[in-house]
């Protein structure tokens, strides 16, 4: 038996970021007085390696030698208590898959077993009964445990050969009474009428008992999850109790009726559901023909509509798709793995369409973050872990598959204590020449792509559709899945090949019910071999095979003879495709099991979704003033106007989030039109995103753009005006960005508590005609959904929430912003009256919103935003924060209590100087409120607020959870003294090329292959990428081979940015860095840098990986020592997304040799590990040396500690460096993902001319 070696690897105190946090959050949040000291280290055991092997893992893969002490026995001193930490078997563990990969590229044999764990070691004077408090709030029990401190005697797991499946033998002769003790015995989410029926079914139809796996295979397709069970539910009563404020909802059940009349015919015996209202009034348009954009189509993966793009002057037809995915119960009880995959399973179903997704938006609802850790509920963990986890899993999963991320927004109730809300929105685009969607034919073949199966993500479907009770934390694990974002970016590559797209007839992704909903939706009938499934380990039987949720998997249909060509194309893309199944003439779903035929039902009776439901109807009275009218608590108990102000803009709900969106990458893709925060000094938040459609080759400022709305205490007080609100916000803030009123196009979320009575029927009903009633009155379809029907927690409920969400197509270049542009601006006022019960008069907001659209398109709007939450007060002060610009009100301003309030429908817009109002509005309900200042300040009436007093109260709030600045850095005294570098003479080549070639691999995980491609394309070279294929050892050898091949046939060598490896195992680059230490691949780099003068760039984990290979600054590969500079974890502890102002301090580099030393450039940041850190002495001798290329400054051009403008706390604000010579820059900044037409909301010169530089150096 192979020896296991174990080791600890723990960061030197300079970059002990996570240990000292963690430190901070038990002193702050446990209230740990007695714990002086936390330090926590990576564990791993690692078998199957020769001595000579695992010293090479040790210094190159598992360890850094500048960052990492390295240890093999830990031994705690008496004052320190240890505990490990590890995920749950079958759990897929990010860090042990690539540290395992990693290792394999050195060895070049089959993968090593690793297993991981993180220690914890806590120092001082701690209780028993405190260790244990630290150790229940470190370790969920749904993904993790206590790990045995003890070296095991092996790493092999031994799998038992599972059990045949099981014959429900006696299922058919079960009284009712034991039919309801076996749906609660088997945890079974469908009812005891469709076990019944299920019962009839075999007994009459197929005469013979069922297996196991198909109860679970039903349960699983019949899943609310899956089949909309609630929506579909027949509503065969309704009653509306009569008031003031329910009148209106009456007139929209009659208006509803109506339209169902038009559409269906008056002698329909089709059901009142809860889905025919959700599509009633998209319908009418549709048979009115007023929705001409629609994508009709049998295969239904996401909201799809056809937008002619214009590319280069050209317009051709693209299909732009949209789709909004929840995962609550996941991420209640699990917030990473949920959130995670929320935003996985949402990129999947646009992609299964074969579109390229490109922009996400995160809307989520918590209870308050600061709630005290003790008055956690039983059974629920705490909502501050619960708020940062989930954010943590989201932007970890949108960062590392490459997905803008363009709006997050948390909204915070203290109904979500019942059960979080976790919505992920994405837009996706492609080609309409590009897909084909065809009915599989018999003979046709289903091929699984992508991700091998597991038992994470078994029942995910079903646990879904359930209430969660005080026993969740304990019994679901299985339901939530690790997600593995680079092998999703990997199909995300793959479907942007229109080679292999047109190969594709029918796609599904692999979420909600696995094998058997993914592949037994694709056609009638259906024959799958089970035992084909590529599995993550030996031990699955039939039944897991068949409902498992792993991540990252399509079933795809192609005809047979394609399966050499596709399975090629996938081979290129380091993705497994197996042939898992047929498409079969007869209507059924069968699959076979080691030779086992363990399913075999009729495709009739699975489509029949189970037992119709049915149940009645109760719209009870609202009650209570308007919320509409409602100010604010804590402005109506203020002592002053000024103090009213100040709170309010505090609030949870109107406060800056700055903190939590500046942890998703925003800017990847290199199509962001507006960044979510705009201004000098980026505090003005976006009304929603901007993003230009992906277009592959050539250019286009055709730009899509997502809004949303929502307002939780409206919702509360009458679910009816709370999708009322959510649909018109979602509306004026898309118009407000420059949409169309005529031609948005809407999705919407419907998520609400457990329906157990006729009065909880009564809230989603309401909603939906609260939201049609905005849908037929701006005849806007809303062109899908999805619903969520479980936010129940014991007797508590969420809000019932509608969240709307507007998606257009714009002229990117009209795009508007909401920051305020210029002093002595016009600002003004546009509202919409309400009318009886409250309800928005359409009529004029129709007006309202077609008119601003025109003088959109004229020009004419220089800023626009909705008012929100904080009324008007709030809206104000948001938009002079981002340039620092002031407002006066008009004085005497009357009525300040309006202020305050909701104003739905209102829009705040600025205008110039010199704007005739009149001639601008006209008859419309125009307010002038002020003029817009160069005094950094807000007056109203006789009261100043100072922008200082401003940017504290909106920012600080949320500061504790979600920080936006790190602390604060020691400034070295010398920072202002380091001079600038100038080279009077550019280096060249000595020779001149044309076209030069650029190499760009591909590893796992990196991201921005496509914009740096572009970047260098544009600039006049010619680029490849090249993807790594490391799925077996002989694919290793056959790219080291080809990236000898490449590098030798090229003249620069390209590092894009990314996270290769998903930056494990603990630390960035080094998958990267591990292949290129291959002798062969180090030998061609060298000779292309030595001997044929040839250039090298790498930008953000590019960077990180020429700084591990000593590249920069020694201009050769050489072995890292304690010393060598390095690139570490950010000192804020997250990862940082923004815009930042970077110097030339030296153009030595021919990469710089189109600026001059002193250029200020604005330039986007993603990282996670972007400080850079070396000796003092050693940064001396790079600025002397003319190789610290760049800087962070501040917006005074000066060099800077201070964050946010320092994003990282780069030492002496280092953000670039080159090699001696220059030819060799490494930089964190991403220059690649700019373009003109993009961060038009960020003040300053972004065109830094790297690209075109490195191409005129071969001129």
């Amino acid at each position: 038996m192979s020896e296991i070696r174990r080791i600890y690897v723990e960061k030197k105190d300079a970059f002990a970021v996570e240990a000292k946090g963690l430190l901070a959050d038990l002193k702050n949040n446990l209230l740990m007085d007695g714990l002086e000291k936390v330090r926590v280290l990576a564990r791993y055991d690692v078998m199957g390696l020769t001595d000579e092997e695992f010293s090479q893992a040790l210094q190159l893969v598992l360890s850094e030698p500048p960052v990492d002490t390295v240890m093999e026995e830990l031994v705690p001193a008496a004052d320190e208590k240890v505990f490990a930490v590890e995920l749950l078997p079958g759990q897929y563990d990010q860090r042990e898959d690539f540290a395992a990969q990693c290792i394999q590229l050195i060895t070049q044999k089959e993968k090593p077993l690793v297993a991981a764990a993180k220690v914890f070691v806590l120092k001082g004077s701690l209780t028993d009964a405190e260790f244990e408090k630290v150790k229940k709030y470190l370790v969920n029990p749904i993904e993790a445990r206590e790990a045995a401190l003890e070296k095991p005697e092996t790493l092999e797991d031994t799998w038992e050969e599972p059990a045949d499946v099981e014959r429900l033998e006696g299922f058919l002769d079960l009284s009712e009474a034991d039919i309801a003790a076996m749906q609660k015995n088997l945890g079974l989410a469908m009812s005891v009428e469709d076990l019944l029926w299920i019962q009839k079914y075999f007994k009459e139809e197929e005469k013979r008992v069922p297996t196991i796996t198909e109860v679970r295979v039903l349960d699983t397709y019949w899943s609310d999850h899956c089949r909309h069970t609630t929506f579909m539910t027949n509503l065969d009563k309704v009653e509306i109790e009569p008031g003031y404020y329910t009148k209106p909802i009456e007139e929209a059940f009659k208006q509803y009726l109506a339209i169902r009349d038009k559409v269906y015919g008056k002698k329909t015996d089709r059901p009142i559901t809860l889905m025919d209202m959700a599509c009633i009034a998209t319908k009418k348009l549709k048979k009115e023909n007023k929705f001409p954009d629609n994508d009709d189509s049998e295969e239904i993966n996401a909201c799809s509509i056809v937008v002619p793009v214009e590319i280069d002057g050209k317009k051709e037809d693209w299909l732009v798709m949209f789709k909004n995915e929840t995962h609550n119960h996941p991420t209640e009880i699990e917030p990473f793995g949920g959130a995670a995959t929320c935003l996985g399973g949402a990129i999947r179903d646009p992609l299964s369409g074969r579109a390229y997704v490109y922009q996400a938006m995160r809307i989520t609802g918590a209870g308050d973050p600061r709630t005290p850790i003790e008055k956690t509920l039983a059974g629920k963990l705490p909502q501050r872990k619960l708020t940062i986890g989930a954010a943590a899993g989201y932007s970890s999963y949108g960062n590392q598959i490459g997905l803008a991320t363009g709006q997050v927004q948390e909204y915070y109730h203290d109904r979500f204590v019942a059960k979080r809300m976790e919505i992920g929105a994405v837009m996706g685009a492609a080609p309409k020449s590009a897909v084909i969607r065809e009915r599989p034919a018999a003979g046709d073949i289903i091929v699984l792509l992508g991700g091998r199966t597991g038992r994470d993500g078994i029942g995910g479907a079903t646990g879904s559709s359930k209430e969660h009770t005080v026993d969740s934390l304990a019994t679901c694990g299985a339901e939530v899945q690790k997600g593995n974002p680079p092998t999703e970016r990997k199909i995300q590559r793959l479907f942007r090949n229109p080679e292999v797209t047109l190969l594709i007839k029918r796609c599904n992704d692999f979420g909600a019910g696995g094998v058997s909903v993914a592949i037994g939706e694709l056609a009638e009938g259906l024959q799958i071999n089970l035992d084909k499934v590529t599995k993550k380990y030996a031990g699955l039987d039939g039944t897991e095979l068949a409902i498992s949720e792993s991540q990252e998997r399509m079933a795809v249909v192609i005809r047979k003879e394609d399966w050499e060509k596709f399975a090629k194309f996938a081979d290129e893309e380091n993705l497994e495709a197996t042939i898992v199944a047929e498409v079969t003439e007869e209507p059924r779903l069968v699959m076979y099991w080691r030779g086992d035929k363990i399913v075999d039902i009729s495709r009739k009776f699975l489509d029949t979704n189970g037992v119709a439901q049915h149940a009645e109807v109760l719209v009870k009275d609202i009650t209570g003033a308007s919320v509409f009218d409602k100010t604010p608590e804590v402005v109506e108990k203020a002592s002053d106007l000024k103090d009213a102000w100040l709170k309010n803009i505090s609030r949870l709900n109107v406060c800056s989030e700055k903190g939590l969106s500046e942890r998703f990458d925003s800017t990847i893709g290199r199509a962001t039109v507006e960044m979510p925060f705009g201004g000098k000094y980026q505090l003005t938040p976006a009304e929603g995103m901007v993003a230009q459609i992906p277009v592959l080759h050539g250019h286009t400022d055709a730009a899509s753009l997502m809004t949303h709305g929502y307002n939780p205490e409206v919702a509360c007080w009458s679910p009816f005006h709370g999708a009322m609100y959510a649909v018109t916000q979602s509306l004026v803030k898309a118009v407000a960005l420059g949409a169309n009123p005529d031609t948005i196009r809407l999705t919407l979320q419907e998520y609400f508590q457990g329906m157990r009575a006729k009065a909880d029927w009564g809230l989603p009903f309401a909603a939906l005609l609260g939201a049609n009633t905005v849908l037929n009155s701006m005849e806007v379809p809303a062109v899908g959904g999805k619903d969520s029907m479980s936010g129940s927690f014991m007797d508590l409920h969420v809000p019932p929430t509608l969240v709307s969400f507007a998606v257009n197509v714009i002229d990117g270049r009209k795009a508007v912003s909401s920051e305020f542009k210029e002093a002595g601006d016009k600002v003004v006022f546009l509202s919409t009256p309400l009318l009886d019960g409250d309800v928005l008069d359409f009529a004029v907001l129709r007006k309202n919103l077609r008119r601003v659209h025109q003088l959109v398109l004229e020009g004419k709007i220089k800023a626009a935003a909705a008012v929100e939450e904080g009324g008007i007060a709030a809206g104000i002060t948001k938009m002079t924060l981002g340039n620092a610009l002031g407002f006066r009100f008009v004085k005497p301003f009357p009525h300040t209590e309006s202020l305050f309030t909701l104003q739905p429908g209102g829009m705040l817009l600025e205008v110039a100087k010199d704007a005739d109002l009149e001639a601008l509005f006209g008859e419309l309900d125009c307010l002038p409120l002020g003029t817009v200042t160069d005094n950094a300040e807000i007056t109203v009436n006789d009261i100043t607020l100072a922008n200082a007093e401003l940017v504290k109260a909106y920012t600080e709030t949320l500061e504790p959870i979600f920080p936006a600045k790190a602390p604060e850095s020691e400034t070295p005294e010398d920072l202002l003294a380091q001079p600038l570098y100038k080279r009077e003479l550019p280096l060249t080549a000595p020779v001149n090329i044309i076209r030069p070639k650029v190499f760009i691999p591909v590893f796992p995980g990196q991201n921005c292959e496509y914009d740096t491609a572009r970047a260098f394309d544009l600039a006049g070279a010619e680029s490849k990428i090249f993807i790594i294929r490391n799925l077996t050892a002989q694919a290793i050898e056959e790219t080291i081979q080809a990236m000898v091949k490449g590098i030798k046939e090229s003249q620069i060598i390209m590092l894009p940015g990314g996270f290769s490896a998903g930056d494990e195992p603990d630390g960035s680059g080094k998958f990267i860095a591990t292949m290129f230490r291959n002798p062969r691949i180090a030998e061609a780099v060298n000779d292309l840098l030595q001997n044929r003068d040839g250039l090298m760039l790498g930008i953000c984990n590019g960077f990180q990986a020429l700084i591990k290979l000593g590249l920069v600054p020694y201009g050769e590969i050489r072995p890292l020592e304690e010393n060598s500079p390095t690139l570490t974890f950010n000192t804020i502890g997250r990862h940082v997304s923004q815009m930042v102002y970077t110097r030339i301090t030296s153009n030595k580099s021919p990469w710089l040799n189109m600026t001059e030393p002193g250029d200020v450039h604005a330039i986007a940041v993603s990282h996670g590990e972007g400080r850079f850190y070396a000796p003092a002495e050693t940064i001396r001798e790079l600025f002397r040396n003319g190789q610290v290329a760049t800087q962070y400054v501040d917006l005074n051009g000066n060099p800077t500690m201070a964050s946010p403008e320092n994003p990282n706390g780069s030492l002496y604000a280092i953000e670039g460096i080159t090699s001696p010579d220059g030819r060799i820059l490494g930089k964190m900044g991403h220059s690649e993902r700019y373009i003109p037409g993009l961060m038009e909301n960020i003040y300053g010169e972004k065109e830094q001319h790297i690209f075109e530089s490195g191409v005129k150096y071969f001129k």
